[in-house]
């Protein structure tokens, strides 16, 4: 062999050494986990809202999901987290969340150091809910036979009412006599029971004596003036 040869076999080798590289970077570059393996989605199962994440990681590396509701000034709320494992037709996992319509919904992914971000952009619900408000019943006719009422001979029998006085009767009846009288004096109460008081006698006497006396104070006076005469 020259020189010449070995120096072209060699270049070949080399060229087919770095091709051979080349497509081997590219197919593990194509076969490692990425981000972009990963989506979400909110749906409706029956009336329910459930959030469902499709890993098509054709590497098949495990991964785990973990959902969060956005709310009002920058406060979120941990929904679940879940295990995944990639495959090339589509793994789905899915979260029982009752979801509000045009909610939003940030979901992260982890999958060992080849992934530890969130799906962009944020998942937003539709702008419907699942369940539809139902219409109240419209309130039928009642169809109930009404009982029948008690007759007049079954009823119990109303007790008598007393009767109220008649104005005849409480006028027929007799007045009570006003007592209209004078009382009597209290001096007057013994002339009225024996018809004299009991000291006529005493006051009699008395009116005697001082006559008796009254008698012979005159009959002094007459004697003094008729002997002051004679004198």
């Amino acid at each position: 062999m020259t020189r010449r040869s070995v120096r072209r076999s060699v270049h070949l080798l080399g060229v087919a050494s770095g091709s051979t590289a080349l497509v081997l970077g590219l197919a593990g570059s194509a076969l490692a986990c990425n981000i972009k393996d990963f989506s979400a989605e909110a749906k409706c199962e029956g009336d329910k809202g459930v959030i469902v994440v499709t890993d098509t990681d054709a590497s098949a590396k495990d991964a785990t999901i973990t959902v969060f509701l956005k709310g009002v000034g920058g406060i979120e709320t941990k929904v679940g987290e879940k295990p995944v494992t990639g495959s090339k037709e589509g793994a789905r996992i899915t979260f029982a969340e009752d979801w509000k319509p045009s909610a939003t919904y940030r979901v992260h992914v982890k999958a060992d150091k080849a992934v530890d971000e969130d799906i962009r952009p944020d998942l937003v619900t539709p702008s419907t809910a699942c369940k539809t408000e139902s219409k109240p019943p419209t309130p039928t006719a009642s169809t109930t036979t009404p009982s029948p009422s008690p007759s007049k001979s079954e009823s119990a029998p109303a007790e008598p009412a007393t009767p109220a006085p008649s104005a005849s009767e409480s006028s027929s009846a007799p007045a009570a006599p006003s007592n209209n009288a004078p009382s009597p004096a209290v001096g007057d109460s013994n002339l009225a029971e024996t018809g004299a008081s009991s000291n006529t006698g005493l006051i009699a006497g008395v009116a005697a004596a001082l006559v008796v006396v009254g008698g012979g104070a005159v009959w002094l006076g007459m004697r003094r003036r008729g002997a002051s005469r004679n004198g």
